[in-house]
Order: C-alpha cells, then structure tokens, then sequence
C-alpha cells in the first residue's frame, strides 16, 4: 500500500492489538496476564501470533521455566507508546468515562508529556492552525484540508 496509514492498521488496527501492546507497556509479558483485558484465548493467541510476526513483539521461554513463554515489546513495538498516548489524549477529549490508563511520564521531572506537533526542520512546535495535511510529492490543492477546531 502506498500510505503509511493502511499499513501501520494492517498490523496494529485489529480490535484487541493496541490493548494488548499498552498492557506490554505497562510490563505485562505472559500470556495469562493479558487475559485481564477480557480478552477471549483464542483472539489473544491469534493477536499474540500476528504482533509477533510483524515484530511488535518477541517470543521468549520464561527465565528458569522451560515450559512458558513471554512476550517482550521490541524497540518497534515500544515505539507505539506515543501513539497510545496520542489515542489516549484524544480520548480525554471526546470520550465520556473514567480514566485508569497509562500516562507517559518524564522521569526528569515526574509530569506528564504530551503528544505535540513539532517540525525538526526549524525547531518549533506547531500549532494546530500552522499544520495542513499535504500528498507527499504533490502541493496542496483541492482536497486538501486544514485542521480545524
């Protein structure tokens, strides 16, 4: 696929999966520990195995067990941490319940970070109004759009 999009839910877009890698983050690693979401054995063998194959995750024997299995967040998978606080920030916003999730912390100074827009080019945070989706290798034109809130 030619978008970065459809392929990053081709491996992480299925119900369960970014449950189950925001819980590895939280440093579950056996199987039995994930089943705390809810979720059914035979979808989280069937994510487990799919998180696995896309290197998400790495399968390893338990240490001083030779009969059990973890699963160990590789650097791909820790890189999906900003994208669940990304969902999860959004979710605060615009989404109704209680909130016991995760929150990413900078351990320099114990608060929480935030998910902001910010171009390496020159250095700066954008702000919504200053950020405009664009095709890559064509200008913006119709179709294009601006955020807005």
């Amino acid at each position: 696929m030619a978008c970065p999009v459809a392929r990053s839910l081709d491996v992480i877009g299925e119900w369960w999966s970014l449950l189950i890698v925001r819980d590895a983050i939280l440093g579950v690693r056996r199987f039995e520990d994930f089943k705390a979401t809810g979720i059914a054995d035979n979808i989280l063998s069937a994510r487990l195995k799919k998180l696995v194959e896309e290197g998400i995750f790495e399968r390893r024997l338990s240490e001083g067990r030779s009969d059990r299995y973890e699963y160990v967040l590789t650097e791909k998978g820790s890189g999906l941490a900003l994208v669940i606080a990304a969902l999860r920030s959004w979710g605060q916003k615009w989404t109704q319940g209680g909130d016991r999730s995760l929150r990413l912390v900078h351990r320099a100074c114990g608060h929480e970070v935030s998910v902001v827009a910010y171009c390496e080019e020159c250095g700066r945070r954008a702000a919504r109004d200053e950020v405009a989706p664009e095709r890559i290798g064509a200008p913006a034109g119709p179709g294009s759009h601006q955020f807005v809130d």
